[in-house]
């Protein structure tokens, strides 16, 4: 990195800023922001959802809309200023050939109609005038490069008969077939699993070496930015607000924000306590901002804070960031804070493990099998599987896409019919099949679902009092229009939203605050149980960190009882009693979720958790990623069998595997005793 400083970088932003007419208005997403790229490095951009970070990368290869224009500032790649760029024509000199980029959801930037082959094909004739048949070769050869088996085959099929992992691999072929200086990742694993992101990162650090490549990724997941950044720049409301390399980031945080940003992290929080969130929500660019940006959501803020903006100062020759806690001035305030920061994680204890003791079965599900029919076939989501959930705990299911975990989940709200099997108990009583219609009423009070994609599940043309209110209508629970309205107010403000919201439409709100409408939409029936399926994995860390908060807390208040179904481990660490895993609709192993992470046994698990991104360069460099093969199990002759390996710590294995993972056990259990 050393080297690096003394290098001219390849591309220099200065004060760059961007602004978009919108309806008549102006609006400046990109405030003065700055940063340099060099030859080979790793540079991170994080920040939330709006600050910025997609506009301001966008701005290097001239694809901002039709609204937007850099309206200051410089952009200087390789002696060239962009800025001055006004035609398709010279942007196609630098744009995929020079600097390419990585989009975040593969399906938007491949033609669903065309060929994948054909798509990367076009791109090497587009911009080298090589020859169709010999482009195709390259094509094939670029496929294989990243990853992709039977490349000839896959060269002639389309986006659509791709997995998610697939297809982001296809999106990086056609990024690299030109073979840029640069590549900027805009969130490349954000809807992939754990497994496949851990893969995909390791593929681009591959071809990052082969072709000598300067990387530049946008995310707002600081487990990504440990693994794979060598500097870090932070953007909050159209400005870099403090960079440097990526240890001083993570353990030499100096800017609020970038404080605020690790503490909202699951992995750092503590169970049982609520994690740190950031209230409020980012300023109106459409204003103009005066004295910190961020000041309005530091509980901190000094007086100067909000009155004049803050310049950049240097921490280290590495390190800058732009806050008044860095003036010399304020040296005692700033001493002060890291002295109170320091004293609360002294006194934070965990909260005791959930009690199984007096703990009542609430729910049963036994031998649980979901068939589904495409075409001709039969498909088997869900396999045989067995567990129970005791009255005011938190089971997470996990597992890959694919692996069945929605569709237990929906199974037992009762989505399926004659397609489930086996068989499944709510308070001793069996709830598949056909039900009276007073107790499929009395089900749907007492078991309620949060959807993963609060947009796709709210009703875009209803008003938040008419979403809210929908299970109160149909069940006709309420006295007169006077007590339905008091419900609807009293659930809004319970979990966080104003009463004032309460004649607006769902697109006039944040991803959270969308959340926090379909949560209430749940908890107004007053349910005892409730299937969380996926409710976070779309949102930035701090409005995650407000969610998962608020679930903990109902849990508490009203005694609920959850099943999180999730794949991010790390959230599923801070919120769970115990954790099932599910691998292609099986479970492969239950445990108390301590338990879980201290001593997995199952190698599926093993492979999940070694997947799962740390916030901590250091973990992550020195990480061992583990992959997982079905293939390594022999059950022809000894079937595995679902066992209670320790109490309460269940296990798919057979009888040589069983003997296997008690050796495993024991010897831990030795080495703790010395």
């Amino acid at each position: 990195m050393e080297q690096q400083r003394k290098q001219e970088p390849i591309l220099s932003a200065k004060d760059v800023r961007i602004q978009f007419n919108l309806r008549g208005q102006i609006l400046t997403a990109v405030r003065g922001a700055s940063l340099d790229l060099y030859e080979g490095e790793t540079l991170a951009i994080v920040g939330e959802s709006g600050c910025g970070k997609s506009v301001f990368t966008k701005s290097f290869i001239g694809m901002l809309d039709k609204n937007g224009r850099v309206t200051g500032g410089s952009i200087h790649y390789r002696g060239e200023e962009l800025t001055a760029y006004t035609t398709e024509q010279e942007w196609l000199k630098v744009r995929g050939k020079k600097i390419a980029m990585v989009f975040q959801d593969p399906m938007t930037s491949l033609n669903p109609v065309r060929t994948i082959g054909e798509q990367i094909t076009e791109v090497i004739t587009w911009h080298f005038g090589t020859e169709h048949e010999k482009a195709k070769q390259e094509a094939i050869e670029i496929l294989k490069k990243v990853g992709i088996s039977d490349a000839e085959v896959r060269y002639r099929q389309y986006p659509g008969e791709f997995s998610g992992g697939m297809r982001q691999r296809v999106v990086i072929a056609t990024a690299i077939a030109c073979r840029p200086e640069i590549l900027i990742c805009d969130e490349p694993t954000t809807a992939l699993d754990v497994t496949v992101q851990a893969q995909i990162l390791k593929l681009i650090k591959e071809l990052q070496q082969e072709y000598h490549m300067t990387v530049v990724y946008i995310t707002h997941d600081l487990g990504v930015v440990a693994n794979v950044a060598d500097r870090v720049s932070v953007m909050y409301a159209g400005q870099i607000v403090e960079h440097g390399l990526v240890r001083e980031i993570f353990h030499e945080p100096a800017h609020p924000y970038t404080k605020a940003l690790l503490q909202s992290l699951p992995q750092l929080g503590v169970k049982g306590h609520e994690l740190y969130s950031i209230k409020g929500t980012p300023p109106n660019l459409f204003k103009e901002i005066r004295g910190d940006a961020f000041a309005p959501r530091n509980p901190r803020a000094m007086e100067i804070d909000f009155e004049e903006e803050p310049p950049m100062f240097q921490i280290s020759e590495t390190h800058w960031a732009k806050t008044w806690l860095l003036h010399p001035l304020a040296e005692g305030y700033r001493a002060k804070i890291e002295a109170e920061d320091a004293a609360r994680k002294d006194k934070i204890v965990p909260d005791s493990p959930f009690d199984y003791s007096h703990a009542k079965k609430l729910l049963q599900v036994k031998d649980l099998s979901v068939n589904f029919k495409l075409g001709a076939k039969q498909f088997k989501a869900v396999d045989t599987v067995s567990f129970d959930i005791y009255k005011g705990e938190t089971l997470s299911l996990v597992g890959e896409s694919g692996s069945g975990k929605t569709t237990i989940g929906r199974a037992i709200m009762r989505i399926y019919g004659s397609n489930v099997e086996g068989s499944i108990l709510y308070e001793g009583e069996e709830i598949t099949g056909r039900l009276s219609r007073e107790k499929a009423k009395d089900l749907h009070m007492e078991m309620q679902m949060i959807f993963q994609d609060p947009m796709a599940s709210l009703n875009e043309r209803a008003k938040v009092d008419y979403i809210i209110s929908e299970g109160l209508y149909n069940y006709h629970l309420y006295e007169d229009e006077k007590d339905r309205e008091r419900k609807v107010v009293a659930i809004m403000q319970e979990v966080g939203l104003s009463q004032d919201f309460i004649t607006r439409f769902p697109h006039e709100f944040s991803g959270g605050q969308r959340q926090r409408i379909g949560i209430a939409r749940s908890l107004v029936m007053g349910p005892d149980f409730i299937v969380a399926d996926e409710p976070i994995s779309a949102l930035d860390v701090s409005i995650r960190a407000q969610v998962i908060n608020l679930l903990n807390k109902m849990k508490k208040e009203r005694n609920l009882t959850y099943l999180f179904i999730a794949h991010d481990l790390s959230v599923v660490r801070f919120i769970s009693d115990r954790i099932a895993v599910i691998h292609k609709g099986r479970l492969v192993e239950l445990a108390p979720c301590e338990e879980l992470f201290a001593q997995p046994l199952h190698p599926y698990t093993k492979a999940l958790l070694s997947a799962v991104p740390y916030p901590d360069p250091d973990v992550e460099r020195n990480k061992i990623l583990l992959t997982y093969d079905s293939r390594m199990h022999s059950y022809e002759t000894d079937p595995p069998v679902w066992t209670e390996i320790l109490p309460g710590h269940f296990i798919l294995a057979n009888r040589q595997e069983i003997a296997i993972y008690q050796k495993e056990i024991d010897d831990a259990a030795g080495r703790r005793a010395e």
